[in-house]
This record gives structure tokens, sequence and C-alpha cells, in this order.
């Protein structure tokens, strides 16, 4: 079967498609951030300060859970732990732009995404735009997914850990403004990148880069991996680890059970196709 009209246009019509789809991609994101730079306040006060305070709805859960499993460490504190200071002129302002930016990308995403398909499309057999046929929605939501794990989970373990640790009783922390909200805005877009790890092995095997036998092989030390990840961002202790891992695994194994399927649909073909 032929593809679409795409193959008729030149390369230089091509770079000026490519280019009208940045275009509409970065103007989505600006669009957003600018709703965002107007709803700074709410952004802020509820949401990027929010994880500091001991009623965040995951620092409640996990206290209530501590104490039914007798682990005091998993009250989270943090409000009383350190204080957020600004020392620079214009940091209240870059950290506003800043984050706005950040919300921006991420409520615009699944429009980017589309932004991409809609390039990619014309330049896919019939076949192959059915097989990728909601492709968009299961990246957009695998990304808001992971957005949120990223927010609701690391986050506020993060912060507790982190703003909490404490070398001596004569050292007071006293976390500068940007410190604070570089990382509670880039741990949920860096969260939200990593849980589209499923679809990227799946792209991987279908071009012949991974198989699902390499990812069994190195299973083991996938996992070891992920434990340390989760030993550097969460606090010293097994639950608060154990709550980090378990998706990372669950994603892992996903990947193996997808690109199994993958790997053998796309046998399949080749056996038709002889």
């Amino acid at each position: 079967m032929a593809k679409n009209t795409s193959e008729e246009m030149s390369f230089l019509e091509h770079l000026e498609e490519l280019r009208w789809h940045i275009v509409r991609s970065a103007a989505a994101i600006v669009v957003f951030a600018v709703i965002a730079f107007i709803f700074s306040r709410f952004i802020f006060d509820f949401l990027l300060l929010a994880p500091k305070n001991p009623d965040f709805i995951t620092n409640r859960l996990l206290c209530k859970f501590g104490e039914y499993m007798n682990v005091t460490t998993l009250c989270i504190n943090s409000s009383s732990a350190f204080i957020i200071q600004n020392i620079q002129m214009a940091g209240q302002f870059k950290a506003d732009i800043m984050v706005s930016l950040i919300v921006g990308i991420i409520i615009a995403f699944p429009y980017i995404m589309w932004e991409v398909w809609r390039f990619i499309a014309p330049a896919l057999y019939e076949k192959e735009r059915k097989a990728a046929q909601g492709s968009v929605w299961a990246v957009s939501a695998l990304f808001l997914l992971g957005a949120a794990f990223g927010y609701f989970v690391i986050v506020p373990l993060s912060i507790d850990f982190l703003g909490g640790y404490s070398t001596s009783v004569q050292i007071s922390n006293q976390i500068a403004l940007d410190s604070y909200f570089s990382t509670v805005a880039y741990v949920p877009l860096a969260t939200g990148v990593v849980f589209e790890l499923p679809l990227l092995l799946i792209f991987l095997t279908k071009v012949g880069v991974v198989t699902p036998d390499v990812l069994k092989k190195y299973r083991k030390h996938a996992f070891i991996i992920l434990l340390i990840l989760a030993a550097v961002i969460t606090p010293p202790d097994i639950f608060s680890q154990i709550l980090v891992v378990l998706p990372l695994v669950a994603l892992y194994e996903a990947s193996i059970l997808l690109t199994k399927r993958t790997a053998r649909k796309h046998q399949q073909i080749i056996d038709n196709e002889k």
C-alpha cells in the first residue's frame, strides 16, 4: 500500500511543515504558561508549597500508615524543619517565570504529542497508522500519571528528607527559593518522562535495538538501579523506598510484557511478508 501524499513533498516543504508544528506547540506552552503566571498565587500557595506541610494529603496518609505500622519516621513535619528565603532582588519573579513555564509544558504536553502525531502520521502506511492509533492518548496518560506520581509521592518524601536533614544542631536549614521550587517543579516533569519507559522500549523493540530476552536477562541489574534510585530520593526507611520503587518495578515488568507482545506481532508481520 502506498504511503500518503507526504512523499510528494520536498525536503524544504517538510521543514516548513515541521516548523509550523513546532510553532503551534510552542504557542500552546506559552498560552498555558501565561495562564499559570496569572494564577501564580494559587499555584504557589496551594500546589508548590503544599507538599512541605504536614496536612498535605500524601503526608497525612503516610502518617496514618506509619501509625498503623508503628513506624514514626513516616510522619512528615517539614513545615517546621526549614524556611524558604529569597536573597535576590528578582528571585521571586524568576521563580514565578520558571514555574509558569514548567506548568505550561506539563499542561500542553498532550497537545504537543498530538502535533508530533500530525507530523508523523502522513508518512505512515495505513496499517501502521491503525497500529499506532491511540498512541497520543497513551503517551499523554503515562506522562501525566508520572507527573502526578512525582508530585504526590517523590516530592513530599524528598522535601521531608532533604529539608529536615541535619549534620549538627548548630546548623539550621534555610532553603533558597530557587532551590526549593526547582525540586518541586522539575521532579514531576522528570518522573513524567520516566513513565514513558514502556513506550520507549516498545519503539526500540520495533526497530530491533532491544528484545524481551535482553530485558529479562538484565532484570536484576535494573532492579538494583531502581532500588538505588529509590534510596537516593526517599528518607532512609524501608517503607518510603518501597512506595517509590514498586511503581518503577511495575513499569519495567510492564515494559517486558509489552515488548514481548510487540516482538511477536512484528515477527508475524515478517512471516506474512515472506
